[in-house]
């Protein structure tokens, strides 16, 4: 049986694993998407954190500069995407603290949030001898990235949700939409809705969730009987609204992937046309996932697919303690970009191999487990999450693994 790498982090964190061993104890399969799950093996207690940590920075250095491992981490640190970049690079200097060991040396490179930026960053990464790539961020700068890091041959774990970008050595680990789509129209056909539609923004996102809709309805033996778009800068969405309505054909099931104050603006319209939830259930993508969606009576009652809540919340509460801020929604994938890191960075001189990326047993971190495919893509263990007035709650937890059910 092969060894396991695993990291540990304070017991207030969830922790993230790569283990072969755990293949091997929940059976050869490792195709079998998280809908069918099997309870895994409790991971070892984590280790408690040091005494009166306030700051969280990387070790000490202890090694000659010739034996470190270099992980370079692209970031928009100035520009208007500086405050998303900055609370990225605080999550990945607490990974740093909690994880990483001597040998793994974080450089962070900023891409000024441009293709050009993005460009010279990782340049400037290669060129100082960084053997993986965390980020960037924007689609368009990882499509400046890509090619550089390919003729290098240094992989990318890259945090955009843009799929035509991964593969050829670049992985997306950020939330797919494809797949939230997939998750809640699945249980929700599971609880009786076979006739769905879509009301969605008339953007790449919402011209992403639209096809992904269509799919899982076929897949599912449903129907998807209407489609809608909505102009996301309009000042007013009623008239768009009212022609929705109007044209009903029986819907009973609504996915809205909206967020914000767009969704809450969007939400109480469709009642006021007669699209009323206790007769369609609205359905959301991850963008559902913020705080307060169960301010919005029309909202409450509605399921959404996300990571589930609970291991964030405690990340969340442990960012606030130290840098006295929320972090960005965004920050636990520079977290776990970073923990992975240090985890293939514990083998000998670092092993970024596709092999070691793709490990079909996976990864489990601050947002749930995932897994990296060889197609470039992330598949994530979802929850289905209800909204609340007193707080969205779990009513479909998230896998525990990859692995199937055994009968």
């Amino acid at each position: 049986m092969l060894g396991s790498l695993l990291w540990r982090r304070p017991a207030a964190v969830a922790w993230l694993f790569l283990s072969a061993s755990l293949l091997a104890a929940c059976g050869s399969s490792n195709t079998e998407s998280p809908s069918q799950p099997q309870a895994a093996t409790p991971p070892p207690e984590a280790v408690q954190p040091p005494a009166q940590v306030t700051q969280p920075t990387p070790p000490t250095p202890s090694l000659p500069a010739a034996a470190k491992i270099k992980v370079a981490l692209l970031l928009p640190l100035s520009g208007p995407n500086a405050s998303f970049g900055g609370g990225m690079l605080d999550a990945a200097q607490m990974a740093l603290f909690d994880v990483a060991d001597d040998r793994l040396e974080l450089a962070p490179q900023d891409t000024k949030g441009t293709p050009e930026g993005a460009a010279d960053a990782a340049r400037a990464a290669l060129t100082d001898g960084a053997k993986l790539i965390l980020g960037p961020l924007l689609a368009a700068e990882v499509e400046a990235v890509k090619p550089l890091a390919q003729a290098a041959n240094v992989p990318v774990l890259a945090f955009s949700t843009s799929t035509q970008l991964a593969g050829d050595g670049t992985w997306l680990i950020g939330f797919l939409p494809k797949a939230e789509v997939d998750r809640v129209v699945d249980f929700a056909h599971a609880k009786g809705a076979s006739r769905f539609a879509v009301l969605a923004p008339r953007t790449p996102y919402g011209e992403i969730t639209v096809a992904a809709m269509r799919d899982a309805a076929q897949r599912d033996g449903a129907s998807l009987a209407q489609i809608g778009f909505f102009d996301p800068a309009a000042p007013d969405l009623t008239q768009t609204v009212k022609k929705f309505a109007a044209a009903n054909s029986g819907m009973d099931a609504l996915l809205l992937p909206e967020g914000g104050t767009r969704l809450k603006t969007l939400a109480p319209l469709l009642p006021y046309y007669k699209i009323e939830p206790d007769k369609v259930h609205f359905l959301g993508t991850g963008l559902w996932d913020e705080p307060g969606m169960g301010t919005e009576p029309a909202l409450v009652g509605g399921w959404y697919a996300a990571p589930a809540p609970g291991a964030r919340a405690d990340f969340e509460k442990r960012f606030n303690d130290v840098y006295h801020r929320a972090p960005p929604r965004l920050a636990t994938l520079a977290y776990d970009a970073t923990a992975l890191a240090a985890v293939l960075a514990h083998s000998g001189a670092g092993d970024f191999s596709v092999a070691a990326i793709t490990n079909p047993s996976g990864f489990a971190g601050v947002d749930g487990i995932f897994r990296l495919l060889p197609d470039g893509l992330v598949q994530r263990g979802l929850a289905v999450i209800e909204v609340r007035k007193d707080g969205d709650t779990v009513i479909d937890p998230a896998p525990d693994t990859f692995q199937p059910t055994t009968q």
